[in-house]
């Protein structure tokens, strides 16, 4: 049975720009743009050429080779031609495959915003699209505003749609710009204008603002729209768009959605979404969503012993997906929640070598859940758990022994209204008969601490010479400033390799102290050399 083909359209270079505390640079643009390209996308938009310099200078060149690049602007402005309006002009001018007009479809609007009547803005749209075919591009118009538009006078909403098919434009976008339309209300909306307009010519725009966008684009693609419109990771304005990384493995992994529809994503490609989404994240220096379906962290985590029990015996007890088809992986965690199953599995995963039947396990089991009493979290300290396991099984060599550490922190005044702050940290280690000292300066006594601490590691010292601290996250709890504190750390490697640790103290300095030796540690393990 031939599949009907879904496009999908993605925004997150023009609506995903306008995220709190986002900003796009132009390099950024074009490597999302290619992402995008890769990922198999069929609509890319850039932005507003004309609106600023950094989207003109984006515009002045086409960043990708398959998907359709996209221009964004207003419908002329009416009282005036189409061959006269300035913002029309710089569209046009831009080097894309499409151009996307934002067009009021709420009467409302009409009269408030742009003061003008609802047959002169019904007249803008056809003007705007029919100069946009002329040009050789295709036009889609984005009916702002459409739901709540149509549910006040759905007689001139669908008009403000027929106005732009019939012009000419490819699509007409339903846009649910408040956010706040429910999935049923879609479904039902759309269907009645696919009634009328072929739903090879709609799409949906959905916001994210009563967390139904995902919902509502899936209730629209139901009911007849073939174009989806979204952004990467559901950036947006206020609660964001539809998340195409969410999206689009649904519609791939879906039975009932797989079997009707196909897009431009193959299955390689798919596979790859999980590593994009955390890559983007990382481009635009957030934390990736931990949560998020398909991609997060926790996605195909299990922490309570039963259900990994369950999933040992078959994945698909917990699992919606395979992980490994969207590119993520299993993940069992060990926590004061587990139980034997658990830490079978994750000791499997890691590549130590354990015996069920083995009494050392009881044994391991019991101290990861007094630690976790105490503070300690292995769940996203994959290093530090390894290290306490094989400790408790088969020991660990002692590669270096931390006799003691001093930090120091100085703050002085250096002039009227200015003041210089710097920490010194010492530390002193044994490597098998051999005392080394180094002392280094950092910012701010964690720094310093780990620059002493890799400065001179004697005969190892070869092996830590690319490791970075990647990320250093701490939490306290239980109590005030006599807290408890929780120190994660992440280190990488010049091989993309990384590892995270753990420390726990009522001392933030010596929480953070135990996770550097930690990673250290680990690191040395893991590249085979002999402990002197």
């Amino acid at each position: 049975m031939s599949r009907e083909r879904l496009y999908l359209f993605d925004t997150t270079l023009r609506d995903g720009a306008l995220t709190t505390g986002v900003d796009f640079s132009l390099d950024d643009k074009r490597h999302i743009a290619a992402m995008l390209d890769r990922l198999g996308v069929d609509y890319v938009e850039g932005g507003y050429p004309g609106a600023n310099p950094l989207d003109t200078e984006f515009f002045k060149r086409k960043p990708t080779r398959r998907a359709r690049f996209c221009a964004f602007g207003m419908t002329k402005r009416p009282g005036r031609s189409a061959a006269n309006d300035p913002g029309l002009a710089g569209l046009l001018a831009s080097d894309s495959d499409a151009i996307v007009y934002v067009a009021k479809s709420w009467d409302y609007h009409v009269h408030v915003a742009l003061g003008c009547t609802l047959e002169e803005n019904l007249e803008c749209i056809a003007d705007s699209v029919k100069a946009a075919v002329a040009s050789g591009r295709e036009a889609m118009v984005d009916c702002e505003h459409f739901f709540d538009g149509y549910k006040a006078n759905p007689k001139y909403a669908l008009a403000c749609a027929e106005a732009a098919i019939g012009a000419g434009a490819r699509w007409a976008v339903l846009c649910d710009t408040n956010g706040g339309a429910l999935p049923d209300e879609v479904e039902r909306i759309v269907g009645e204008v696919a009634r009328v307009i072929p739903g090879a010519s709609l799409a949906i725009h959905a916001h994210n603002d009563t967390g139904n966008a995902v919902a509502n684009s899936l209730a629209a693609i139901r009911a007849g729209a073939r174009q989806v419109q979204g952004t990467l990771n559901g950036l947006g304005e206020r609660c964001g768009n539809a998340n195409l990384v969410t999206l689009i493995p649904t519609l791939a992994l879906k039975t009932e959605l797989a079997e009707r529809f196909e897009t431009g994503v193959t299955p390689e490609a798919l596979r790859q979404i999980t590593h994009l989404s955390r890559a983007f994240d990382e481009l635009m220096n957030r934390a990736p969503n931990r949560h998020a379906p398909y991609v997060g962290a926790s996605a195909f985590a299990t922490k309570a012993g039963i259900h990994a029990s369950a999933l040992a015996k078959d994945p698909r007890t917990y699992e919606h997906v395979p992980p490994e088809s969207v590119g993520n992986k299993r993940a069992v965690l060990v926590s004061d929640q587990a139980g034997r199953s658990n830490l079978l599995a994750e000791l499997n995963r890691l590549g130590v070598a354990a015996d069920p039947t083995d009494p050392r396990l009881q044994r391991l089991l019991e101290e990861v859940k007094a630690r976790e009493a105490q503070g300690f979290a292995y769940e996203a300290a994959d290093a530090s758990f390894e290290l306490l396991a094989r400790g408790i099984l088969g020991g660990v060599p002692e590669f270096f022994a931390v006799e003691s550490f001093h930090v120091g922190v100085e703050r002085k005044l250096i002039g009227p209204g200015g003041t210089y702050s710097a920490s010194q940290a010492v530390v002193k280690i044994r490597i098998g008969e051999e005392r080394l000292i180094s002392a280094a300066e950092g910012n701010g006594p964690v720094n310093a601490l780990d620059l002493a601490l890799r400065k001179d590691l004697g005969v190892y010292q070869k092996y830590i010479e690319d490791l970075e601290l990647r990320d250093y996250r701490v939490r306290v709890f239980q109590g005030g400033t006599d807290a408890v504190t929780r120190v994660l750390i992440e280190f990488g490697d010049g091989n993309g390799d990384t590892w995270s640790t753990v420390g726990v103290s009522g001392n933030i300095i010596d929480a953070s102290f135990q996770a550097l030796v930690d990673a250290i540690t680990y690191r040395l393990l893991k590249v085979g050399v002999a402990a002197q």
